[in-house]
């Protein structure tokens, strides 16, 4: 039985708090308490909430420093919603918020209806993109795991994510071409004698840590699968999937000492994604105007950019956008991009 998702609650006035928590309880949420952000993080070290729901304004540590602190110190966290709260008169703080990678916000006095509509909303949002891109690595790992594996190689190739196979002591057996292109710039990862590393210092400890407990996953005949951020390009972090492929014989050093024992699995950087437009017409019905908007959304313009590139306003943009999220399922634009980014339509 699934139990119900946890929801972290950082929030200084105690009788709002205490009404929020009591809303989310009669809902069927569990729920964790923080009067400050700093509160917050210490009952973040022992649970890891589905969804964080927080005040902007707080002593100690305000809702800014919680966010930025979770990104940095919780890689495993990055796909768990991040609401603000703030008061109607205060859209600077919104817009810093989304700067910052929140997900949403929800305005003081607050609507408990919106905000239970919102937090299942934002919930169903996860579930979606976790399973598919569960059930997509999954079949990777199971491809990747068997024997014949190597006749994959030209088909990886052909793809955008970057694909990185380590055997059991977690040697570099196969990088494809997206991959390798990551490591000659250097300004992600870098491969070298057979070792694949985090160009930040900080976040190879990480990405490491990551690694080894794949490999000892994958040495006692089992899977797991972790996520790390590494430091990008840009302000925005770059994912990384640590899966561990079982071995057929664990415990055997001869039969499978060339098998893979690992594979990590890397977002192709914005130069590298080629969006073939054709191909979204035939994914999701779109127009030729929208396709071309998505492809251009993909590679990192911004909507008043594209709109500026293809002579139209930006409310025929807007309109576009729209028809977009109405048929990919999708209602933001990031989870639009990461649709796309991880179907057929982002092979080379």
């Amino acid at each position: 039985m699934t139990r119900p998702a946890l929801i972290l609650v950082a929030e200084d006035e105690a009788a709002l708090r205490q009404d929020i928590c009591e809303e989310l309880g009669e809902a069927g949420y569990r729920v964790l308490a923080a009067g400050d952000g700093r509160q917050a993080l210490m009952l973040v070290e022992r649970n890891a909430p589905d969804l964080v729901l927080c005040d902007i304004t707080m002593p100690e540590l305000d809702g800014f420093g919680l966010l930025a602190a979770l990104r940095r110190s919780r890689p495993d966290l990055a796909s768990v919603p991040f609401l603000f709260l703030t008061a109607l008169s205060e859209p600077a703080e919104v817009i810093e918020g989304k700067r910052m990678g929140a997900d949403d916000y929800l305005v003081k006095p607050v609507d408990y209806d919106l905000m239970l509509a919102t937090i299942a909303a934002r919930l169903r949002q996860v579930a979606r993109i976790r399973s598919r891109h569960g059930d997509e690595i999954e079949a990777l790992r199971r491809d990747l795991s068997r024997p014949s594996a190597g006749l994959a190689d030209a088909a990886l190739d052909l793809i955008a994510m970057g694909v990185v196979l380590l055997d059991r002591q977690g040697h570099v057996l196969f990088a494809n071409r997206a991959a390798g292109e990551m490591a000659e710039s250097g300004r992600i990862i870098t491969i070298g004698n057979a070792r694949i590393a985090a160009a930040d210092p900080l976040a190879d400890r990480a990405l490491q840590q990551a690694i080894a407990a794949a490999l000892r996953t994958a040495a006692a005949g089992s899977g797991d699968r972790a996520g790390v951020l590494l430091p990008g390009d840009t302000d925005q972090a770059v994912s990384v999937s640590v899966c561990a492929l079982p071995c057929s014989h664990p415990g055997e050093a001869g039969p499978t000492k060339d098998q893979p024992h690992a594979a990590l699995f890397l977002p192709a950087p914005v130069e590298a994604r080629h969006i073939s437009e054709p191909l979204l017409c035939d994914l999701f019905g779109l127009t030729p105007s929208e396709a071309r908007i998505a492809a251009a959304l993909t590679g990192g313009a911004r909507p008043a950019d594209i709109a500026a590139r293809l002579g139209v306003s930006q409310t025929t943009i807007a309109f576009h956008m729209r028809n977009l999220f109405q048929k990919t399922g999708t209602n933001r634009q990031s989870d639009l991009v990461a649709l796309i980014l991880s179907g057929p339509a982002a092979v080379r």
